[in-house]
């Protein structure tokens, strides 16, 4: 006789450079974008839109939500406007994800600020779609009625929640420390992905809401174990 299995751990994996490599091509694009419809709809110049952008995404986290609160901006025409664009041209991965993420011994779902569509058509172009057993973008996000996302505290409460996880089960899986550092107070072990680092998991002056600092999600099998007894 054996005791009861331990439940599995949820792995919640952000998109933009964690899954794919966003800052090769696709943010730029995107950056330009998002620009260009703040300068559009609120009639500024191209430096001031630029500059409110930047205002609303220290702030808000997300410029969507500088938009919404302050300038009545229809939140879907925002996402779908900036999103406009030909992804599938753009993408830059490495190889052999759809393997690599078979082979994890969790449960694997999508977190992500990015609209549906656009993470739809990544998710798709990467051959990940069979892998991830829930997507939650910025129209899942909503907490009360409002737009909540990452890194809000009470939306990544909402999250654990919804996938019935446990205190400590759950893993954020992201490049933004920002997001890791809301994760942890919400009761996330915590991943930062930063392709710069150096190739150790616990390297010199990680900070004290990362449980764990890794170049490529590839890393994450053997760092996965270690977090486990951690």
């Amino acid at each position: 006789m054996t005791g009861p299995r331990a439940p599995r751990p949820v792995l919640f994996f952000d998109l933009d450079d964690t899954l794919h490599d966003a800052s090769h091509a696709i943010l730029g694009v995107l950056n330009r974008r998002m620009t260009e419809y703040v300068q559009h709809h609120l009639e500024l110049g191209a430096a001031e839109a630029s500059d409110l952008r930047q205002v609303y995404w220290h702030r808000y986290g997300a410029t969507l939500l500088g938009l919404t609160r302050h300038h009545a901006i229809d939140p879907h025409h925002f996402l779908r406007e900036t999103h406009a664009f030909d992804v599938a041209a753009l993408l830059r991965a490495e190889r052999g994800l759809t393997a690599f993420l078979r082979r994890l011994a969790a449960r694997k779902v999508l977190l992500t600020n990015a609209p549906h569509a656009y993470a739809h058509t990544v998710v798709r172009e990467l051959d990940l779609h069979r892998q991830l057993a829930q997507r939650y973008t910025i129209e899942s996000m909503r907490v009360h009625g409002q737009f909540r996302p990452k890194p809000s505290l009470l939306m990544l409460r909402t999250m654990l929640a919804r996938e019935r996880c446990r205190r400590g089960r759950a893993v954020l899986i992201e490049d933004s420390r920002a997001n890791l550092k809301a994760a942890r107070a919400a009761g996330f072990r915590t991943v930062l992905i930063s392709p710069t680092l150096p190739h150790r998991a616990r390297a010199p002056g990680r900070p004290a809401y990362v449980d764990l600092r890794l170049r490529s999600v590839r890393d994450l099998p053997r760092a996965l174990a270690r977090l486990g007894r951690g």
